[in-house]
């Protein structure tokens, strides 16, 4: 999805502002704390201790396996290759666990972490819209650059701080248990950027940009004459000169240069025999050797004079004669100088790549894109995505091994992007790929295994994933339906219009989709350019729209498309209601929103087929995709939700959740 979920980045400006402030006020903060270390060391042991007087437990685990599905595991398990989430189940409960409406991660872990619908915590999709422009926007956070600047020849100096917004509200089931003293690690938690100060530590996960400020644009370079234009990525030329390539990597925007425009690093390859050639950039040599990763490369970005915005990525050969080309990663942030906060403290993500490593930094670290895209192939997916993996599992397990009280909760997400990624293959895809989906579960049953062993009589440890997964065969553009039948109107009368909804005619527009679940009424008073009443009006349409849409058919196929259609507001309560989609769209397996109409895009077609490599979802009916519920201890709850996670973490701890929750404890004998 990282295409869609772009959005404008803060520049170097962010970075040069942020790493000057930050330089001068860690030097002060390191002289106060090593006077009043003695003192807070005291404080705080005497707060924790009181903390844990009520608790019921010592530690408390989340392990997270993002779109881990009830469907395969049981089946995975009658067939006993999980065996460790089989001794589990044995040992405690195994669950089926209800997703959100709608089954998005975004939505899902944002309930995981607050106890409370989406109506309360204010994220509905991935993408929100502008109610002033209909234009699409990040749903989680949003980054504005600094309003004041002085001019010093060429150069801009900021005179403020950008700002760096969190758009999920509500109050974190960390945030509560600092309140009381009771410490966590959260580590990769979706919606977690901007990071919260809180007793603990953590590591921002997805909305977390790339260095461009998008949520993740690869660089293809090449010799090839052709130019193909890539949804999630840029494909640039490289020059022969003599027997060298030469190029350009392209960074962030220079916010501090009156001409503007992007930075770039140039770089220097020279060819060597057998598929190896060498990477000359930053000053620095870099052996590569096609089909294999390089180690994460540092990349300085000089914005000005002494000022570097700095970034990570890892190059790719993917082929060497006659023709050359290379596939750069998208730019991550440099954990150890990151131009925008990931981590609270501060300082946790720089600890964390000096102990164990760089690692990748962007929210959508996995590039789904450039599989999508033809850019690199099933194999170097899976290296990519296994290493990142590999990274979080080192972290991980770092902060099981150094917590001996509170919350250890991280969140793998390598498991929802290689089934997104290889679920056409275990259908009727290729051979040689058809058993990856099964190894990536044996993969997730290890880890299972490895946390396992951090479990004693004080230590509940609680594996589960925020929705399940099937097959995405067919797309469906409601945006294209809704102009069929008279809900949407076109400018000229064109029957198709550009991205952003580029073409519509508001004034006669009822009802739009955008994201990957939503259908939105045109309302007068929210809406920009509204013109349907709120009242009796919005409702009867609402009626109208779900009459029509439940058990719309693929009349190709013969299928039905569309199982259900819930109106949002009989679903919750809160006080970000209005910010919701009007109705929520519940497709039926091997179907999903297309491409162009999580943009706002009108296609010819209504139904067509899928022909990404993006070929499992769980944008559906979230009764078809419930995600699942381990635990080393028995649940007595039959029916347990996502939004039953916080409430059970707080009451293990002997804090009473608070009454604004919607979920409630799974544990009463405990």
């Amino acid at each position: 999805m990282s295409v869609f979920l772009a959005y404008i980045g803060p520049g170097a400006g962010f970075a040069f502002l942020g790493s000057f402030l930050s330089l001068i006020a860690s030097l002060f903060l390191t002289a106060c704390s090593f006077l009043i270390w003695p003192f807070r060391m005291a404080w705080a042991l005497a707060r924790r201790r009181q903390g844990f007087r009520k608790a019921k437990i010592r530690r408390l685990i989340f392990l997270g396996l993002d779109g881990l599905d009830p469907r395969l595991t049981e089946r995975f398990m009658a067939e006993d290759k999980l065996p460790n989430l089989a001794r589990l189940k044995e040992q405690g409960s195994f669950h089926r666990l209800r997703t959100t409406f709608p089954a998005l991660s975004p939505v899902a872990w944002s309930t995981f972490a607050t106890g409370v619908s989406p109506a309360k915590h204010n994220i509905f999709d991935f993408l929100n819209r502008s109610l002033a422009s209909y234009a699409p926007e990040l749903s989680s956070s949003r980054v504005r650059p600094a309003r004041r600047w002085a001019r010093l020849g060429r150069w801009r100096i900021p005179l403020a701080r950008p700002t760096v917004e969190m758009r999920r509200k509500s109050r974190s089931f960390w945030k509560i248990l600092s309140d009381h003293s009771i410490g966590s690690t959260i580590l990769r938690v979706p919606v977690t950027f901007p990071p919260e100060e809180f007793d603990g530590r953590l590591l921002s996960a997805a909305s977390t940009p790339d260095l461009r400020g998008t949520q993740g644009s690869f660089s293809l370079f090449t010799t090839r004459l052709e130019r193909p234009t890539y949804e999630g990525g840029s494909r640039y030329p490289l020059r022969r000169t003599g027997d060298c390539l030469e190029g350009s990597l392209e960074g962030p925007d220079n916010d501090l240069s009156v001409e503007g425009g992007a930075l770039a690093l140039p770089f220097r390859i020279v060819a060597g025999d057998s598929g190896s050639a060498t990477l000359e950039i930053a000053g620095e040599r870099h052996g590569l050797r096609r089909g294999e990763y390089s180690p994460w490369i540092k990349l300085p970005f000089r914005a000005a004079p002494g000022v570097r915005v700095h970034g990570i990525a890892r190059f790719l050969v993917t082929e060497t004669a006659p023709e050359f080309s290379m596939y750069v990663t998208p730019l991550q942030m440099d954990p150890e100088a990151p131009a925008l906060p990931i981590s609270h403290p501060s300082y946790y993500a720089a600890y964390l790549a000096r102990l164990l490593g760089p690692f990748a930094t962007a929210g959508m670290a996995e590039d789904t894109w450039a599989l999508n895209e033809g850019v690199i192939d099933e194999a170097a997916f899976l290296d990519q995505a296994y290493s990142i993996l590999a990274e979080r599992e080192s972290q991980f397990e770092h902060a099981l091994s150094h917590t001996r009280r509170g919350v250890v909760a991280c969140v793998f997400d390598t498991s929802d992007r290689v089934q997104h990624m290889f679920y056409r293959h275990m259908e009727n895809g290729d051979a040689r790929w058809r058993d990856a989906i099964e190894q990536l579960y044996r993969r997730m049953d290890g880890l299972a295994g490895k946390t396992m062993r951090y479990v004693d009589s004080d230590t509940v440890l609680m594996v589960l994933s925020d929705h399940g997964f099937c097959s995405f065969r067919r797309a469906v553009n409601l945006n294209s339906w809704l102009r069929e039948n008279g809900y949407l109107a076109l400018t000229g009368g064109g029957a198709e219009s550009g991205r952003y909804f580029q073409g519509v005619d508001w004034s006669r527009t009822r009802a739009y989709c955008l994201g990957l679940s939503g259908l939105y009424i045109n309302r007068q008073g929210r809406e920009a350019s509204g013109i349907v009443r709120a009242g009796a009006e919005a409702e009867a349409l609402e009626r109208e729209l779900i009459a029509r849409l439940q058990g719309l058919r693929d009349e190709e196929l013969g299928e039905v498309a569309i199982g259900h259609v819930y109106a949002t507001r009989r679903l919750y309560r809160g006080p970000y209601l209005d910010a919701a989609p009007d109705l929520i769209i519940g497709y039926n397996e091997g179907y999903r929103a297309s491409w162009e109409a999580a943009v706002g895009q009108v296609t010819a077609r209504v139904i067509q087929d899928n022909p990404k490599a993006w070929s499992g979802d769980h944008c559906v009916d979230p009764v078809l995709v419930p995600g699942v519920l381990f635990s080393s201890r028995r649940i007595d709850c039959e029916d347990p939700g996502i939004e039953d996670m916080a409430p059970t973490a707080l009451d293990l701890f002997g804090v009473e959740p608070p009454s604004w929750m919607d979920g409630k404890p799974v544990f009463h004998a405990l």
